[in-house]
């Protein structure tokens, strides 16, 4: 039994269910009532083990990941725990698979642990897990928000400027066929760092553009060239929504006979160490993970600063040149 399903019984919004059993007199007698009746009807029955701490001390932090297969995710992960560790503090995690649904179910559980401070690394987003969120007297901490919910500190990255800054780098060597490869264009990250690839090229009237799209793995990769090639489309430069999905895109066109760069320039996103150590080493947009995993692990324990400020973080990525990268063939 969810606190959802209570609200639903109730015929109020999550977020009034969590102030009505949490914080009542902020909610009208009425309201109380309606959400205590199912409560009492639904046999629900609340984690108050984290309440009961209150006033004490915990050391664990929840983290809630879109993706743990992928390198950008995991690296966030080790640098925020190894400064977790250096501190006396552990984390507990759980993996969406970019499921908004999971999200909810995964933010639910996690308020009903013993934790210190939550943070989401995530691109999706779920009202429902916001408004669990709203009335938590924990840090929270929102990374790679597009669209900020007014709870915690949030961490913002500036894709459009980094995707913007590629394609300027690539049509500056002479490239006039561009593709775009990304992932789960529905989530916000992913459909504006799409959107800038589509804003950037249609400033220059002579390039032609295309974009594929499969999902956020190496198979990914390959099934998004696949898709590319079959169109009938010939890029002479390929942008990847990240470095993971365009290790995928490299072999695939190695198995279509085209090289790289000579053949089809490609770059990637994130930096992963990975991308320096392909053959040829990826062109891509350095994200600074081990930055942003010290970042949030002070933002859910500040110490002696007491309260971190609300303020977005706002991260400028860099485009780093490597050998994945080159003028077109004539």
């Amino acid at each position: 039994m969810t606190l959802k399903e209570v609200a639903e019984r109730a015929g109020v919004s999550i977020a009034t269910a969590s102030r009505a059993l949490n914080k009542p007199g902020v909610v009208q007698d009425v309201t109380r009532r309606r959400v205590l009746q199912a409560v009492k009807e639904l046999h629900y029955r609340p984690n108050r083990f984290a309440q009961s701490l209150a006033g004490g001390r915990t050391n664990a932090l929840g983290v809630i990941v879109s993706n743990i297969e992928n390198p950008f995710f995991l690296d966030i992960l080790h640098a925020l725990e190894e400064e977790a560790t250096r501190k006396g503090f552990e984390l507990i995690y759980e993996n969406t698979d970019y499921r908004p649904e999971r999200l909810a179910g995964a933010v639910e559980r996690m308020l009903g642990r013993p934790l210190a401070g939550l943070a989401l690394i995530v691109s999706e987003r779920d009202d429902e897990a916001v408004a669990m969120l709203e009335d938590w007297n924990q840090p929270v901490v929102l990374f790679d928000s597009v669209h900020t919910p007014p709870v915690g500190v949030t961490i913002e990255l500036r894709y459009e400027k980094a995707m913007q800054r590629t394609v300027e780098y690539l049509y500056s060597l002479g490239h006039r066929r561009m593709a775009f490869i990304g992932h789960h264009s529905a989530l916000d990250p992913l459909r504006e760092r799409e959107n800038a690839f589509m804003a950037t090229v249609s400033g220059f009237p002579d390039v032609e553009s295309a974009t594929a799209a499969s999902n956020d793995s190496l198979a990914g990769g390959r099934q998004a060239m696949q898709q590319l090639l079959a169109s009938g489309f010939d890029p002479t430069a390929v942008m990847c929504a990240n470095d993971f999905m365009a290790v995928g895109v490299l072999r695939e066109l190695r198995e279509a006979g085209l090289r790289t760069p000579e053949d089809v320039s490609v770059t990637g996103f994130d930096n992963i160490e990975l991308s320096e150590y392909l053959y040829p080493a990826l062109t891509t947009v350095n994200i600074p993970r081990q930055r942003i995993g010290q970042l949030i692990f002070h933002a859910l324990v500040p110490g002696e600063s007491g309260q971190p400020s609300r303020r977005p973080i706002v991260i400028e990525p860099e485009l780093v040149l490597r050998d994945s990268t080159a003028p077109p063939r004539r």
